[in-house]
């Protein structure tokens, strides 16, 4: 029989494997667990990457460096050809009218917009970043640009910290569970 000769008649599940059944079946006695050990025993499972007690791969490799890939700053795209398709002229477009349109998942990550595709309508942007071309292209059809650039979070320096206001002894009193803290009637 031929793989493309194989119809729905001949069947689409396999039968149960019957282990433990008798030396003549050719899986009796140990039924093909072999002999002793964790995987003869019940419940035995072990992790895909598991080497029998010996030191793991990855904990083999040497790790040396640092990489910045963790912070990287990742964007929603959008390209210009998706904004002549979908939106009108004059329309005022941001992360929550592209999300609407269904251009981008979610208004979370910021939004980046490129130059691939014409526009021909004059339409308001609003976005963390531009390409060169689509800045030019967008302005070029009567459009603005209102470029918002991604601000990152940093300390206010100016506040002083709770250790600094502890030191001074400025820092708001600590509530013992013992006080109320509601007005008491007198």
């Amino acid at each position: 029989m031929m793989i493309h000769e194989i119809t729905c008649s001949v069947g689409r599940y396999k039968s149960r494997k019957r282990v433990g059944r008798g030396p003549g079946s050719g899986r009796g006695k140990t039924s093909g667990r072999g002999h002793k050990g964790a995987g003869s025993r019940a419940g035995h499972r072990h992790r895909a990457y598991y080497e029998g007690g010996q030191q793991t791969w990855i904990r083999r490799l040497p790790k040396r460096g640092f990489t910045n890939a963790p912070f990287k700053t990742r964007f929603h795209v959008v390209n210009l050809r998706d904004l002549e398709a979908r939106f009108d002229a004059g329309a005022e477009i941001d992360a929550a009218a592209l999300a609407k349109a269904g251009l981008i998942r979610n208004t979370k990550l910021p939004l980046k917009v490129l130059g691939i595709g014409k526009l021909t309508k004059g339409i308001t942007v609003t976005a963390a970043k531009f390409s060169q071309s689509a800045k030019a292209a967008i302005e070029g059809a009567g459009g603005m640009v209102n470029e918002q650039p991604l601000t990152k979070w940093t300390r206010d320096r100016t506040k002083p910290t709770k250790r600094q206001q502890r030191e001074a002894g400025t820092a708001p009193a600590a509530v013992t569970p013992t006080e109320s803290t509601e007005p008491t009637e007198s």
